[in-house]
């Protein structure tokens, strides 16, 4: 008999994307004679963060929806009473708290409304995720938090509760930061990377039926997400994937791995099949970058899964190749990853070293296919001025994008930006950092935040109106009563202008699953019989 293991997953509404790693573990734990429980606080009114989603649906950056339309809404229960029934009832032995940085302390917050059943019944905490990876010694500081995972979970987690179910020290288990009697004890080496073939299709049981939907596009849909690679091989600064190739670098394995398709097939098919999904979105930093006979694999294997998908990658990775042959087969949108306008900026600041006439030819591309995108972009980066967030405004003027989004530059720690706004002096080493969402926390007399809100909210609004009209926008970027008030006349004239309407049904006749082979599929084939039985075998 194995021990039961609480997940606090610290979340505010509007966060709505399911998080594929807590359900990975489950899957790994259950697996191993574990039984596994959460708290998740998606749901709940809690006076902390915002509305992510809303406040995007604010600034016009995507096409308005209504989670309702599922019937999905906040919860009208208390999340205290809530928590302290689940504790009462589920007895946990073991305590997992799962954060990103800008949740950390709600996360914290909900531990201590438990502090007495923690405290009375000598239960261990213990923290992991990106940010207690790359801040071990801010969360070991946690007088609640006992020990901290720093890089993967699998292998620590699994050998931490066989440990505690057997009733033996675990201060020596890899990857984990062991705190006693208030003193860090142990900080032990990092594991090699797993094999992420090995790992269980994920645990989607622990959830309850609505955080399985996510919205896209003005509508919402039943998604699941699908892991088809794990790192990233690019070295963006405002990331931590660089620091995450570090932490791993002389273990001898690369910690950028790639799924075997045949997995992948098998995860989707039983989505489909057991969870009745409408939509994938695939669980990749960047999707595409595989090589023309991956992404052939790819495509020949999902032909046979007949659901429209949405993926993120980077505007070079894209072909006419790759976007014809996706298309053919479910692609129905993208969000690329551009960042910045102004090429040298790009360059120097952030590592990403392509032309923006470059950009601009490659984003033609999914255009010609008929395929819907986004544009991701970031404002508030250090040294960064008002005058070169217009560059971004310029770029994205001449992108044909459905939708533009922007966001404030978020230092997060794990990431080389992070390091030089400390070492600039911009923020505080102990500061933990908000939501992409919120203001931002640098201290930048050329670029203070007021002004980094400024180009949030009209961002759009310099992005489609006419150059004429900007006058007229450059004063709604003022938070007074006539700046709101011709904002909000701005707004209503972008909605009803500019504004994407939302997608027709993907699953329709004109533009589901029934025409998605109408093109490469016919050309290839589609999955060979042989293949086809292989992978029935392997979900048998």
């Amino acid at each position: 008999m194995g021990i039961k293991i609480l997940f606090i997953y610290p979340n505010t509404y509007g966060m709505n994307m399911l998080p594929p790693a807590i359900a990975m573990f489950s899957a790994i734990l259950k697996k191993h004679g574990h039984d596994v429980q959460i708290f998740d606080t998606t749901y709940y009114s809690l006076d902390y963060g915002m509305d992510s989603d809303g406040s995007k649906m604010e600034r016009l950056n995507v096409v308005p929806f209504k989670m309702e339309t599922k019937g999905i809404k906040r919860k009208t229960t208390d999340w205290k009473k809530d928590l302290h029934k689940q504790i009462s009832d589920f007895k946990p032995d073991l305590l997992a708290i799962s954060s990103t940085e800008d949740m950390w302390e709600l996360g914290i917050k909900v531990l201590n409304e438990i502090k007495d059943y923690k405290t009375k019944n000598n239960i261990p905490v213990i923290a992991g995720g990106v940010f207690a990876t790359f801040a071990p010694e801010i969360c070991i500081k946690e007088e609640l938090v006992d020990l901290v995972c720093v890089g993967e979970g699998e292998n620590a987690l699994i050998d931490l509760c066989n440990k505690i179910n057997n009733k033996e020290d675990y201060s020596e288990v890899t990857n984990l930061w062991v705190k006693k009697d208030g003193k860090v004890i142990k900080k032990n080496s990092i594991s090699k990377p797993v094999n992420i073939n090995d790992n269980p299709i994920i645990d989607i049981s622990l959830f309850e039926e609505n955080r399985l939907y996510r919205p896209m596009s003005g509508k919402v849909y039943k998604m699941m997400p699908i892991e088809t690679i794990r790192g990233c091989p690019f070295t963006c600064r405002f990331c931590n994937s660089p620091d995450q190739m570090r932490l791993y670098k002389g273990l001898g394995t690369n910690f950028y791995r790639k799924k075997k398709m045949d997995l992948v097939y098998k995860e989707l098919k039983y989505f489909k099949d057991v969870h009745k999904v409408e939509y994938n979105y695939f669980w990749a930093d960047t999707f595409l970058g595989m090589s023309t006979e991956e992404l052939d694999e790819f495509c020949e294997m999902y032909s046979e899964i007949k659901l429209p998908f949405w993926m993120q990658t980077r505007p070079e990775t894209v072909n006419d190749h790759n976007m014809k042959r996706l298309k053919s087969v479910g692609l129905h949108r993208i969000s690329f990853g551009v960042e910045h306008g102004n090429e040298e900026f790009r360059k120097k600041i952030l590592d990403r070293r392509w032309k923006n006439p470059d950009i601009l030819e490659k984003l033609k591309i999914p255009k010609k296919y008929g395929i819907a995108f986004s544009v991701n972009n970031i404002t508030g980066f250090p040294t960064e001025t008002k005058k070169l967030a217009f560059d971004t405004i310029e770029l994205n003027r001449h992108i044909d994008a459905d939708n533009a989004n922007i966001y404030a530059f978020v230092p997060f720690h794990g990431t080389p930006l992070r390091k030089m706004c400390e070492d600039l002096g911009l923020i505080k080493p102990e500061t933990i950092t908000k939501c992409l969402t919120a203001e931002s926390q640098l201290n930048m007399p050329q670029y203070p935040p007021h002004e980094i809100e400024e180009i949030k909210k009209c961002f759009a609004l310099y992005v489609k109106f006419p150059k004429k009209r900007w006058k007229e926008i450059e004063r709604a970027e003022k938070n007074d009563k006539e700046g709101n008030k011709i904002y909000k006349d701005l707004k209503k004239e972008y909605l009803e202008k500019y504004m994407p309407k939302p997608d027709a049904d993907p699953h329709s006749l004109t533009t589901g699953p029934e025409r998605f082979q109408s093109m490469d599929s016919l050309m290839y084939g589609g999955i060979n019989d042989e293949k086809k039985k292989g992978y029935a075998d392997e979900m048998n």
